[in-house]
């Protein structure tokens, strides 16, 4: 039997290109797998950022009310695994084998890209696995992603910012209607905020959608040590701030009982189902605090927008010293505009190179910065140079923080040992 990293390997070499926007070919493996229609209820989750939060909080609250879930994220940090969990778990080895060789024999002659594969490899777990309710995270985009194979009950969009200009364009315009390709007419379209391109909303006319938008049809308020939720339906009173931290959680959580408030469930939500997943909900990577003399905090932001919220965050969070950022970031993302938003919460760079195609030495990311940051910067061959760089300057009081892509926090998470 051919091992995991074997198939993976081979995901990467069969198609030409690694991303290849197009629904043809995954559909027609999908539909000789007999993979449509699915026998579960299905949100799907889209956006530039909050995406990974949004799902953690729909998979809690999923949990919460006993609900079998399946969750396909993207990308891992650590391990492949990772991508495919089923009531939190990851998918094994030996499944995930048994879905790369029914994908294989199916596909014949058509190629797939590796992500494509981790798509449908994800649809035969599910199904496989008996689970009631699918929440499936968009890779890329959203109309010509693998996830839109499947017609969704629920559709979420967490945010529209500039990312990914190569693949969905150079305006917000035309971002805003990638993502909006996950709409389904006279299904529910919750948007995570009503500041979202006017396309989006064109989209949602256009498919006849349901729209359910942030502060107009559903919303929240804070009163110091908790929270409420207005939805269409329910209220929420006196909850508790979500596990994952950073004030934009709110928003998330939100947006996630919005969405859960109009999916069929059997058991309906209820205040002490929902505090209970609001405790409980966890997600490497996403501002991930490591407590100790020295804090470690680790985020996989990776864009300009998401580099805004992360500054938030940091500003909002007491410290006695002073910041070093370990980072990485790819050669094709807005360097400037991420080094921009963080500059005042940063006392010294560690910039790290990063191996690959898309990666970028230390010496090139430093020059990229220099008329944006005014603050000491020192360079590693690796993050995990890196990490020991801010280990052995860093001094109690201090804190490190980790960011600049999937990456470099799933390198820091194995140099850290978690």
């Amino acid at each position: 039997m051919r091992p995991l990293a074997e198939w993976l390997a081979l995901h990467e070499s069969v198609h030409a290109k690694s991303i290849d926007l197009d629904l043809g070919r995954v559909g027609a493996v999908a539909d000789r797998l007999r993979l449509r229609p699915v026998p579960y209820r299905v949100i799907t989750v889209g956006g530039t950022n909050g995406k990974g939060s949004t799902v953690a909080h729909l998979v809690a609250l999923l949990g919460a009310v006993g609900e079998r879930t399946g969750a396909f994220t993207s990308p891992h940090l650590v391990r492949y695994n990772e991508r495919i969990r089923i009531d939190g778990c990851e998918a094994d080895d030996a499944e995930l084998i048994a879905a790369f060789e029914r994908i294989e024999a199916a596909r014949t002659t058509t190629t797939l890209t590796f992500f494509e594969y981790n798509t449908l490899a994800a649809l035969l777990i599910f199904a496989a696995r008996g689970v009631q309710t699918a929440v499936l995270e968009v890779g890329l985009g959203g109309r010509l992603d693998a996830t839109n194979l499947i017609d969704c009950d629920v559709a979420v969009l967490a945010s529209v910012g500039m990312d990914h200009r190569d693949f969905l364009g150079n305006d917000l315009e035309s971002i805003g209607r990638e993502k909006a390709g996950i709409f389904r007419a006279g299904r529910p379209a919750v948007l995570g905020s009503a500041e979202m391109p006017a396309s989006v909303f064109s989209a949602i006319a256009a498919t006849g959608a349901r729209a359910l938008v942030a502060g107009r049809d559903f919303d929240w308020s804070i009163d110091a040590d908790t929270w409420s939720y207005q939805g269409v339906r329910e209220r929420y009173r006196k909850l508790p701030p979500s596990a994952l931290p950073g004030s934009v959680q709110y928003r998330n959580a939100a947006t996630a009982i919005a969405a859960l408030e109009e999916l069929a469930l059997p058991q309906k939500l209820d205040h002490r189902l929902i505090s209970r997943a609001l405790t409980q909900v966890s997600l490497a990577g996403r501002f991930q605090i490591l407590p100790g003399p020295v804090e470690w905090i680790l985020d996989v932001a990776h864009n300009e927008p998401a580099a805004r919220v992360l500054a938030q965050h940091l500003a909002e969070r007491a410290r006695r010293g002073r910041t070093f950022a370990v980072a990485g970031i790819l050669r094709d993302k807005d360097v400037t505009g991420i080094a921009r938003a963080l500059a005042r919460q940063i006392d010294c760079w560690i910039l790290c190179t990063l191996p690959g195609p898309r990666g970028s030495a230390a010496a090139e990311l430093a020059g990229r910065l220099t008329a944006v940051i005014d603050a000491p910067v020192l360079q590693a061959d690796s993050v995990a140079d890196g990490c020991a760089r801010a280990r052995n300057v860093a001094r109690s009081g201090d804190r490190v923080l980790v960011f600049g892509s999937f990456a470099v926090v799933g390198s820091a998470l194995q140099w850290l040992g978690l």
